[in-house]
Order: C-alpha cells, then sequence, then structure tokens
C-alpha cells in the first residue's frame, strides 16, 4: 500500500456549482499531501523561510476518476517517488476514506531552486541522502506503472 500523507474534509468553500470539488481545490488538497513529503525531505515551507531552498513545479498530470463532494473525507498517499540531482518526481492519490475508492491522481515534477537567485540548483548531499533512505525503505510501497515523468529524470 502506498504511504498515507494526510486526510482532509472537502469543505462547501472547495465545490462548484456541479455540486462537487472544483477541480482547482484537488491540487491543493494534493499540494497539502505533498507538502508533507516535502517537509520530511527538509524542502517544504520551513525549509523556504530558512535556507532559501525549495521546489517548483514545472509540470503535472492529473486524472480525475471518481467525484468528491462537500463533506467526504479523502486520503492522499504517496504512491511514488524518485528524483535526479535537481528534480523530484512524485505520483500522489487520492482515496475517499469511507468508500476507499481511487478519486484523483496527480503526477508532478519539480525543480529544486535557489530562492535568492530564482535559479535551478542541485540538492544538497544531505537532501540527496534523506530522499534515497526514504525511498529505499519504502520501495515496496511504491508503484512505477502509469508514470508520464520517469524519461525526464536524468540519472
Amino acid at each position: 500500500m502506498s504511504l498515507l500523507l494526510t486526510t482532509k474534509k472537502i469543505i462547501k468553500e472547495w465545490t462548484d456549482y456541479n455540486n462537487h470539488m472544483n477541480l482547482s481545490y484537488y491540487i491543493l488538497v494534493f499540494d497539502m499531501g505533498a507538502e508533507v513529503m516535502l517537509s520530511k525531505f527538509k524542502m517544504g515551507e520551513h525549509s523556504a523561510k530558512t535556507t532559501k531552498k525549495s521546489t517548483m513545479v514545472v509540470e503535472t498530470h492529473t486524472t480525475y476518476n471518481n467525484e468528491v463532494q462537500e463533506g467526504d473525507e479523502v486520503n492522499i498517499f504517496l504512491s511514488h517517488v524518485d528524483h535526479d540531482k535537481k528534480r523530484i518526481h512524485y505520483k500522489l492519490e487520492m482515496y475517499d476514506k469511507n468508500k476507499k475508492v481511487l478519486s484523483a491522481t496527480t503526477e508532478v515534477l519539480s525543480l529544486y531552486i535557489d530562492l535568492n537567485l530564482r535559479k535551478v540548483a542541485e540538492f544538497e548531499e544531505e537532501k540527496k541522502a534523506i530522499m534515497n533512505d526514504f525511498i529505499s525503505k519504502n520501495k515496496s510501497n511504491f508503484k512505477s506503472d502509469n508514470l508520464y515523468f520517469s524519461n525526464k529524470l536524468k540519472k
């Protein structure tokens, strides 16, 4: 099973006139899950504010599999993560917590950025070690099928 990052309850403000979650809020909820992972890798909000190093998304592929409505609770799982010296590639899955059905997926390619220069940077050795250790410990939980961006990593 993939790794649980966060659980969120869908609020009215995230729904639209079709009475389901608007597509823009899927990305918001996925981003909340990604922040959990990035914080583990010391690349999240804290890092951006203290070291001026963070990631910026450059490409995504999102699927919408089943409707999510106000009041539903969703689990965000990390189903894949990999990296090269400047990029991080991951896939998240959103499951309805009660029905246990796949609601959506998003696959993301991000670049590591030096915010002082607003330029792409290479991961520090410490961060590569953290990611490599995490990937090694959790590889059996990850899926490598149906990935769009694997060929974008330069290993």
